[in-house]
């Protein structure tokens, strides 16, 4: 778990996991608070979606996402590494069942 999207009107807007350094650079600016029971695992919460801009938030989520992927098992990333996309994963499913459904008539 990297992030942490809420879906009802509260306190935080999202949260995420940073590094240690970026932590205390990050808690300083307004708009961005210590998260809940995870700040001491370096987590930091946006109190609206404007505490910066949608550029940096996508460079946070993806350092986020990078640095929880680092952390993991190898054979884990390798497999996440090479996952589709559900969608066609579920297209290719229905697919092949169609055309074993085909041949047996």
């Amino acid at each position: 778990m990297y992030a942490v999207a809420m879906l009802e009107p509260g306190e935080h807007w999202l949260s995420l996991k940073c590094g240690k350094t970026e932590f205390g650079e990050l808690v300083e600016l307004p708009g961005i608070v210590p998260a809940p029971y995870l700040a001491r695992a370096h987590w930091i919460a946006f109190q609206s979606e404007n505490a910066v801009s949608q550029t940096e938030l996508q460079l946070l989520l993806t350092r986020a996402y990078s640095m929880v992927l680092s952390k993991l098992p190898k054979k884990t990333q390798t497999v996440l590494a090479s996952r589709k996309p559900r969608r066609k994963l579920r297209r290719d499913r229905k697919t092949a069942a169609r055309r074993r459904r085909t041949k047996k008539c």
